[in-house]
């Protein structure tokens, strides 16, 4: 990082007017091609959206003025776009980190591609393969996902070492557990699946159940929030688990394969506790709306996943967006500690000043 990208961050921080922008997010297809209990986006499959070259290209110049440096292309199913790769040939103009996150289902298909384009994939795992399979409500979704992760190692020459003490490898591929009701039980065994998959890590985060995102204006009901949700003695029963793979997975930590550390992981536990009012939530610090953006797919600009959107990038220049008057306010006024969306976030994105990606 150079000292002009360090004080254009600094700036930011300082004016709310995005000066720099190091992240962005985009969701270039709205469907999914499965139907996960903990998410919604499937359930707006008929309503096919995707973001085009055509609608990328007007903004390129203002992704390169703010040094954007990392793009995460999140979902739906990226993979299953029309013509992902001309949009991942776009961004490379820019010299970009991207970063795939699926759902595994397409890695095989698409694996020549995806190597080619790609600095990093991450795959949803919900559990061992019966776990895995019964939350994504897909038939041989684990094995579909395992066979994906074979074929990118097999794709980019690599040889998968289940002792992970190999060189780095060409492409990493990581895995993202959602702990809720339905798979928490199964902890030890996902950490196990996770190796079993050849993953080069494993990272945790609760399950979303109070905010909009995710396809659910409105948010869901109670009744519904429930059904995803740990209830009181469940959270105990999780407390009781993670503080067992904390002293049993020592290596797992240590090497990072398990990439929160033991205290990251226990703010799951008071997250849970806390829905119920049994703790208060975990502290966010958090600073993603004036480090990154998330555009969806159909040109929606939000400054994350969870909060209003500011404006969409088929009618309005994006660096208007990003700098209109009301973002600005929103900037100024946002108080991740006592935002009530913000405290109960369960994905928080916080970028040192200091902080390459």
């Amino acid at each position: 990082m150079t000292l002009i990208d360090l004080a254009k961050r600094q700036l930011t921080l300082r004016t709310h007017r995005i000066h720099s922008l190091p992240v962005v997010v985009l969701m270039p297809h709205s469907r999914c091609n499965c139907r996960c209990v903990m998410c919604d986006i499937w359930k707006g499959n008929r309503n096919r959206q995707e973001l085009s070259c055509e609608d990328l290209a007007p903004h390129v110049e203002t992704l390169r003025r703010l040094n954007v440096r990392w793009v995460v292309l999140s979902g739906g199913e990226a993979l299953m776009h029309s013509n992902l790769w001309t949009l991942c040939e776009l961004l490379k103009e820019l010299e970009v980190k991207i970063t795939l996150l699926s759902t595994g289902l397409l890695l095989g298909r698409w694996r020549s591609e995806i190597t080619r384009w790609c600095d990093e994939v991450i795959v949803s795992l919900d559990g061992s393969r019966e776990v895995h399979d019964a939350i994504r409500r897909v038939p041989r979704a684990f094995d579909q996902l395992a066979e994906g992760v074979a074929a990118l190692h097999g794709e980019a020459g690599q040889t998968v070492d289940p002792t992970f003490q190999a060189a780095e490898p060409a492409l990493r591929v990581t895995g993202r557990c959602v702990l809720h009701r339905l798979n928490f039980r199964d902890l030890p065994n996902i950490i196990d699946a996770a190796h079993e998959v050849g993953l080069a890590s494993i990272s945790f985060l609760a399950a979303d159940t109070s905010s909009e995102a995710f396809n659910r204006p409105g948010g869901w009901e109670p009744e519904r929030a429930d059904e995803v949700a740990l209830d009181p003695q469940e959270a105990d029963e999780l407390e009781r688990l993670v503080e067992t793979v904390i002293a049993e997975r020592a290596a797992d930590f240590e090497s990072g394969f398990i990439v929160e550390r033991p205290d990251k992981l226990r703010r799951i536990v008071s997250y849970y506790q806390a829905l119920h009012g049994a703790a208060e939530f975990p502290k966010t610090v958090c600073n993603a709306p004036w480090v990154s953006t998330v555009i969806e797919a159909d040109g929606t600009v939000r400054p994350c996943f969870f909060h209003a959107a500011l404006g969409n990038i088929r009618d309005q220049p994006l660096a208007d967006i990003l700098d209109s008057p009301a973002a600005v306010r929103f900037r100024s006024e946002l108080d991740v500690e006592r935002d009530p969306i913000c405290r109960r976030c369960v994905c928080t994105l916080n970028l040192g000043p200091l902080e390459s990606l």
